[in-house]
Parts: C-alpha cells; structure tokens; sequence
C-alpha cells in the first residue's frame, strides 16, 4: 500500500539559485544534491517532514505560476514577518477566512506558494 509522498517536484529554471533560495531564505535542509545526467538531483527536507522537495528542470512545466503546494505553519503572521525578513518577497499579506490563515509568496524562480495553517 502507498504509505506516504516521497517528494513533490518544483520547477526551476536555474538551480543553483533556487537551492540558494530555499535553503538561506527558507532554511530548508539538502538531503541530497548531486549529478543527474546533464542535471543536478537535489532534494530538500522541511523540518522534521518526511515529504521532501525537489528542485528540478522540467522543461515541459516551465517556472512561474501558483504552484499546488501548500507549507504549513503553526503561525502565518509569524512565518509571514521572519520570511519577509529574509527577503521573500509576498504577493499575499496573511489573511484569516473561514478555513484558515494564509499568506503568497513568490521564490526565486517565479513560482506563487501559500503558506497556510491547518
């Protein structure tokens, strides 16, 4: 039986600043980072999860646009203010509706990701 997601994909156009974004602005972790063919295979970890990120080429998916995942938080305000600091730049300031808190941001290759509470 399927126990659990391994790794969501997010497109990058170039993956050495993407990794630079992610792992100083975002203080994700590399789990690996190494030669795939022409490319590079690295993957991230967030935290504690178990579900990793890789930041990958995909020249079918170019980068940019709202990406379908979502970074939980246990506090979007908080999140909101120390990514900000970091220089992650929001298109969406938190916001409460009826399901939750969610705020936008864009990385560093174009792409729109939430960040929202349970």
């Amino acid at each position: 039986m399927i126990s659990q997601i391994k790794f969501a994909s997010i497109p990058v156009a170039d993956q050495q600043r993407a990794l630079d974004f992610y792992t100083q602005k975002l203080g994700f972790k590399v789990v690996t980072d190494q030669s795939f063919g022409e490319m590079r295979w690295i993957e991230l970890r967030i935290g504690n999860a178990q579900t990793k990120v890789v930041l990958f080429p995909l020249q079918d998916r170019p980068p940019g646009g709202f990406l379908n995942i979502v970074f939980q938080t246990d506090d979007v305000q908080k999140t909101y203010e120390e990514l900000k600091a970091n220089g992650v730049e929001f298109t969406q300031e938190p916001r409460t509706e009826s399901w939750g808190t969610s705020a936008m941001f864009r990385d560093s290759e174009g792409n729109v990701i939430l960040v929202g509470t349970k």
